[in-house]
């Protein structure tokens, strides 16, 4: 058989999933978090992205084996599905919690618009104007993505490859002014706090899944899908390494926390002056747009096909005249704006980070059941477990000594939706 006509030519190659999944990566994540880091781990902050680095790795394995094996599932919802059939509440739980997850990063990218975009105006210490431009954000994409998937896509390749070659060219041109001294000690807050400052910056890993997405549309998938993931995690870690230390090795620590929304504007004044505290702050505006749009667009639709499983109300389901779910990007819309407004960085930042680390250990759960149709290796599998269930706990303890109030709110989250998960049935015989 030939395939070499236009169907198989018009199929993803590495470089584009390669792509795919720095670009659904590298959103307001690594903009926001980085002064969050540096208050918790100081100098080691570098060592805490590589941290992050390695579990999105670790996750990563499990979709790689899940998407190549189930190649019409492509969400952590189905492969729950698959792992626990007689279960269905262990799925609709994952699904739901992928769901009040893609809020928590829609809030904090808007959160992050919203502070990039006062300090830009001048104006970094004014919250009203934060929330403002973090609503109007919001709100922008909503109608966007109300108008159909060409509208919403089409400039969404040329923000991706415009934020990777800004954020790289700073990295690289911030190096010649990092002083060595200012990375010394390296653990000055203790080996622990590496693992807290990872788990925190967990968030600004979460996206790579996009390209399990995209196993049918994939050349050569056994062999792409694998080393895209991997490629691209790692493209990834390499730019948030080099953009920490140039954090850390060109001012201190304090005036890194005391400019906590938009640290990294503030980095790369040493090295490139007033024009590069501009072009960072313009990259996170660029950033943090792209990705409110993707993940709006991503998280609607994954609604839509738990309504369609009865995993959430029909309602959600419905679509309008452009095939489009317009009443999950509304509730989507109106949780998001209610969290970045109300919430502050920490507590987004944290819940969001934890939740994709639940997740990810939902999903490595679901690949060792399936490890005899995945071909996976179970001490890899249990390995990536421990690591990031020994993470979350960390996150947990810190969160209890630092933040008790956060820690209450994100578990209030997580207790609604198990609540939900088991109303819903029970909602639908009485209605019936």
């Amino acid at each position: 058989m030939n395939n070499s006509g236009p169907v198989a030519e018009s199929k993803l190659g590495l470089s584009e999933l390669i792509a795919m999944g720095v670009g659904g990566m590298i959103g307001g994540g690594i903009f926001s978090v980085m002064g969050l880091a540096a208050g918790i781990t100081g100098h080691a902050t570098p060592i805490a992205f590589a941290l992050g680095g390695v579990l999105a790795l670790m996750g990563g394995y499990s979709y790689v084996r899940l998407a190549l094996t189930f190649v019409s599932d492509g969400a952590s919802f189905t492969y729950l599905e698959r792992a626990f059939p007689k279960h269905q509440a262990v799925a609709a739980i994952t699904g739901w919690t992928v769901v009040v997850g893609y809020v928590g990063t829609l809030a904090l990218y808007a959160f992050t618009f919203g502070a990039y975009g006062s300090e830009l105006l001048g104006q970094a210490d004014l919250t009203l104007l934060r929330q403002l431009l973090s609503v109007g954000i919001i709100l922008a994409f909503m109608i966007v993505n109300l108008q159909g998937t060409t509208t919403s896509g089409k400039t969404e390749e040329l923000i991706v490859y415009l934020k990777i070659a800004l954020l790289g060219l700073l990295a690289i041109a911030g190096l010649p002014s990092v002083e060595p001294t200012n990375l010394e000690p390296l653990f000055d807050k203790g080996v622990l706090s590496v693992f807290m400052a990872g788990a925190l910056i967990f968030v600004a890993y979460e996206g790579f899944q996009l390209i399990t997405n995209a196993v049918c549309e994939t050349r050569d998938p056994q062999k792409n899908i694998p080393r895209a993931i991997y490629g691209a995690i790692a493209i990834v870690a390499v730019i948030y390494v080099g953009l920490s230390i140039v954090a850390i090795g060109s001012i201190s620590i304090e005036q890194l926390i005391k400019a906590e929304e938009y640290a990294l504007a503030v980095a790369v004044e040493p090295s490139l002056g007033n024009a590069g505290r501009v072009l960072v702050s313009i990259a996170a505006l660029l950033a943090t747009a792209s990705a409110i749009n993707a993940t709006m667009f991503g998280a609607s639709r994954m609604m839509a096909e738990m309504a369609t499983d009865d995993a959430a109300p029909v309602a959600f389901s419905f679509k309008s005249r452009v095939d489009v779910p317009w009443l999950a990007i509304l509730v989507i819309t109106m949780l998001s704006i209610g969290l970045t407004v109300l919430g502050g960085l920490e507590l987004i930042a944290a819940f969001s980070s934890m939740t994709f680390l639940f997740v990810s250990v939902a999903v490595s759960i679901a690949n060792f059941r399936l490890r005899s149709q995945t071909g996976s290796r179970a001490e890899l599998i249990l390995a990536g477990i421990v690591l990031m269930l020994a993470t979350i706990v960390i996150m947990i303890i810190y969160l209890w000594q630092q933040a008790p109030t956060d820690l209450a709110w994100i578990f209030s989250i997580y207790l609604a939706i198990v609540v939900t998960v088991f109303a819903l049935p029970a909602l639908r015989r009485t209605a019936e």
